[in-house]
């Protein structure tokens, strides 16, 4: 039997001895390409190359790659070969061979090197693809009679103008028992029979907006074999899912559920947690973290569809990761970076099992609720706001509550969901119109909308003249302001850099003759206007004025510092965390930055000292930075890292530090890294699931935040009356003696417990013949008090025990009945409900113990004498 991995080898070998350049597989996040958000097909990170936007390294290349595709979830595990990750083997030329080399090798590979007999080939063609007929009949000599023609819909590749052309598949016959028995059966049927292992695309037409097709000057091919389809057919298995590539994770998934797979109605769930942990461990491997936007949430789809079918197989604890290291043993030979991120993926995939099953099961019963309350009106539509709050509050994608309805015979109003989910996105809109807004509401802004945008000129100069264009004072515009006024300033052009990529504003002066005003921020409004807030100190100013516009330069300069630190920052954390760090949000001021970041854990010190010292080193080298204006796809092709939040035009603005660090970045900067003096990490924390933020100071703020640091030693060191070098060990010492005397404490305390137990059994009573203590006692909390009340048990086996304990505003109870009484119609659960109503409160409990509390401290005597009130009744 052919492993899939020799079958992929396989494949690859063989379009090497044939000229092609072999690839690695891409990664599933495209490169440069917005308008995909995951690769779905072997030829999607070649698009460039047939668009003829790029040219490729070599005109023939072959791979082997991984795919994600998640638009037919629902069918997953249900079929033999629905997928979302699967492994698409293709070759391709840009302008090179065409369809005679494309169809002949694609017969002596299926029938040459992986040796499937020739009389189970059948091919299907365009219906009007007559070359390509003539080469299978004539050239490779397949019958006539194993030659299908069909229509556009099944051989014919276009997506809207553009590139395309006609496609020819070829098809494995799996014999008439698995067909539909029709004498007319044959490929195009929708009957199993016929399984399609291979599509040839023949890129040869271009198609205009009118639907016209124009031969294209140079014709290419792309072609795709599911590899987990020739593998079921070369190992003779029913359904990909028993192939070699998926059964060893289904298997591994039946042992920890300790069932067994094969004709059992757990099929399902195992077969979709096999295939939803294959795409969740390569999207992981890719750099992807779970979250709640684009390829994030396709990951968190699917590894939250995963556990909850692990929860219908009686699996409990988070399992995920377990199984993931099946998964990796099988692809680490094509794809060893799964072995190098092993422990990452482990991690990721537990921490966000963990998380979910945190809210599963409380989402489940709420859903359970849902609906019950459903099926009781008997209209079988679940409301979308229903949707929208498991969704919001428990994160339950949509898909998963949908699954759950179906299985209970029910939809779900999908429409009203997205009503919702739009509905809280305008809330969101509008808080943050709410928070952008400045001094006052938007209306006046709107009458500076003829102003256009305001030139800046700080990336050169820190200081310039400008001409007051407006002046808004106290939410209206004005014509002049006198000293005092608070006001918000437009001029001609400006050296104040406005906050945004992060970055705040700058501050500083505007000056004329006899007139001075304070600028405490700078913004910038929609349509580039920027917005100088301050207040006039002297004189009177006024519309049309010159004035000196003059940038605090030590603010721009500790700004700057700061922001070029970022870039370091970054840079530092994927070398040390990995590629899978994204940029999720910054704030760089005068003090210090703070970072946001994707990642799955906290930091450790030696991931901190780590990145702190890579900082450092990059700032000692004292690299030039290289600051330049290019196109926004010149960028892109650079391998420019575009930021959070940000919005490019055509033309962007570039960072470069060395070689290593290249972003997007409309800030400002020092000139060399030397500048920024030194680096500190602060702090490091979460910020929400899967994000982290780090905080740190530079230059002189590193200085400040050490000295301050070494001021807390001093202290400690004349506290302790040591030396900083023995701190650790003064500490230490302490901390050793500090255990010790707890040790002694907890030995003393265990000794007054056992005396107030002694003190206890001999203030019991006899009630008709039962040894009963109903004391008030000293207890901190109700565990002490069970404790004691555990304590009594041991010493009197069968007496019943109902002990209180005040504590300020409340009152604790516990009540032990012994097993040989509960005959008798004792029940602590009853006592103790009565006792704690007398205090001001409730409880209850089983027979044989039960505990409660009340909001009346100083009824717990009366209470107390209640309580022996009743097992005297109750003992009759």
């Amino acid at each position: 039997m052919m492993t899939g991995n020799e079958i992929r080898k396989k494949f690859l070998d063989f379009f090497a001895s044939k000229e092609h350049l072999i690839l690695p597989s891409a990664s599933l996040i495209p490169k440069n390409d917005p308008s995909l958000l995951l690769i779905g097909a072997g030829m999607a990170p070649f698009k460039k190359y047939f668009t003829g936007q790029e040219r490729p390294p070599r005109r023939r290349i072959a791979t082997c790659q991984k795919c994600v595709r998640t638009g037919d979830l629902d069918n997953v595990g249900r079929t033999a070969r629905h997928h979302t990750l699967f492994e698409m083997l293709g070759n391709f030329s840009f302008a090179d061979y065409f369809k005679k080399e494309a169809i002949a090798w694609a017969w002596e590979f299926m029938t040459g090197e992986l040796g499937l007999p020739a009389e189970k080939l059948w091919v299907s063609i365009y219906e009007e693809d007559d070359e390509a007929f003539a080469i299978w009949r004539d050239e490779v000599g397949i019958p006539e009679e194993r030659i299908v023609r069909l229509g556009k819909a099944d051989n014919f590749w276009e997506i809207g103008p553009g590139p395309c052309g006609p496609c020819s598949e070829i098809y494995y016959d799996l014999g008439p028992e698995r067909g539909c028995g029709s004498p007319d059966c044959a490929p195009g049927c929708d009957c199993d029979r016929y399984l399609e292992i291979w599509n040839l695309v023949f890129t040869q037409f271009d198609r205009d907006e009118e639907g016209n097709y124009t031969p294209l000057p140079k014709k290419n091919i792309d072609t795709g074999m599911g590899l987990e389809r020739i593998a079921s057919v070369l190992q003779q298995v029913p359904t990909n899912f028993d192939t070699d590539l998926i059964k060893p994770i289904i298997e591994k998934t039946a042992a920890l559920a300790d069932i067994t797979y094969g004709g059992q109605e757990t099929d399902v769930s195992l077969k979709v947690i096999a295939d939803h942990l294959r795409g969740v461990v390569y999207m992981i491997a890719d750099g992807i973290l779970p979250s709640n936007e684009g390829r994030g949430y396709v990951l968190r789809r699917l590894l939250r569809r995963a556990v909850r079918h692990g929860k219908l197989l009686g699996i409990d604890g988070p399992f995920l990761h377990l199984v993931a290291d099946t998964l990796i043993e099988i692809g680490q030979e094509a794809y060893p970076e799964l072995v190098e991120k092993r422990e990452m993926i482990r991690e990721v995939i537990k921490q966000e099992e963990e998380r979910f099953r945190e809210t599963l099961q409380a989402g489940m019963n709420i859903l359970a609720g849902y609906l019950e309350e459903v099926q009781k009106k008997g209209h079988g539509i679940l409301s979308g706001d229903k949707v929208f709050r498991l969704y919001d509050t428990y994160g339950f994608p949509l898909d998963l509550t949908r699954e759950i309805a179906a299985e209970e015979g029910l939809q779900v109003d999908e429409e009203g969901f997205s009503q919702a989910m739009e509905a809280q996105r305008e809330r969101a809109r509008a808080a943050r119109r709410e928070a952008d807004g400045m001094l006052v509401g938007e209306g006046v802004y709107r009458e500076l909308s003829g102003v256009g945008p305001t030139p800046f000129t700080g990336y050169d100069t820190l200081a310039g003249t400008g001409r007051i264009k407006a002046i808004i004072r106290d939410g209206e515009v004005v014509a002049e302001a006198p000293a005092g006024a608070d006001v918000e300033i437009v001029i001609d052009r400006t050296p104040f850099y406005a906050e945004g990529g992060g970055q705040v504003g700058d501050r500083g002066t505007f000056t004329a003759p006899g007139v001075r005003i304070d600028i405490k921020d700078t913004r910038s409004l929609p349509g580039g206007v920027i917005i100088h807030q301050g207040k006039v100190k002297e004189g009177l100013l006024k519309t049309g004025a010159l004035v000196e516009a003059r940038v605090n330069g030590d603010f721009r300069m500790t700004t700057a510092r700061n922001h070029t630190a970022t870039h370091l920052l970054h840079w530092a954390l994927r070398q040390v965390l990995g590629e899978h760090v994204q940029q999720a949000g910054s704030l760089v001021n005068e003090e210090r930055l703070r970072f946001d970041f994707s990642h799955f854990s906290a930091l450790g010190n030696e991931e901190l000292r780590r990145v702190e010292g890579l900082v450092n080193e990059k700032i000692l080298e004292n690299i030039s930075l290289e600051i330049y204006v290019t196109s926004r796809e010149q960028a892109q092709q650079l391998g420019a890292i575009a930021l959070f939040g940000e919005k490019y035009g055509d033309e962007v603005r570039v960072v470069k530090i060395g070689d290593f660090s290249l972003e997007l970045c409309g800030g400002t900067h020092v000139p060399a890294t030397g500048a920024i003096g030194s680096f500190k990490l602060v702090s490091e924390g979460s910020v929400g699931a899967g994000l982290r933020r780090v905080e740190a100071v530079t230059g002189k703020g590193a200085l400040e935040y050490v000295n301050t640091l070494e001021g807390v030693i001093d202290r400690v060191v004349s506290a302790l009356k040591t030396t900083p070098e023995e701190l650790p060990d003064r500490i230490g010492s302490l901390l050793a003696g500090i255990k010790e005397r707890d040790k002694e404490l907890e030995t003393l305390k265990g000794k007054l417990a056992r005396l107030q137990v002694s003190d206890l059994v001999a203030g019991a009573v006899e009630v008709k013949g039962v040894k009963v203590v109903a004391l008030p006692v000293e207890a901190k909390s109700m565990e002490e008090l069970r404790s004691l009340v555990d304590a009594l048990r041991a010493k009197l086996p069968s007496g019943i025990v109902l002990l209180g304990a005040a504590q300020q505003d409340k009152v604790n109870f516990v009540c032990s009945v012994p097993r040989d009484l509960l005959q008798s119609g004792l029940h602590a659960g009853n006592i103790i409900k009565e006792v704690a109503r007398v205090a001001g409160g409730g409880g209850g409990g089983r027979p044989d113990l039960a505990q409660a509390g009340g909001k009346k401290p100083e009824r717990l005597e009366d209470a107390l004498a209640r309580g022996v009130e009743l097992i005297r009744e109750q003992l009759g």
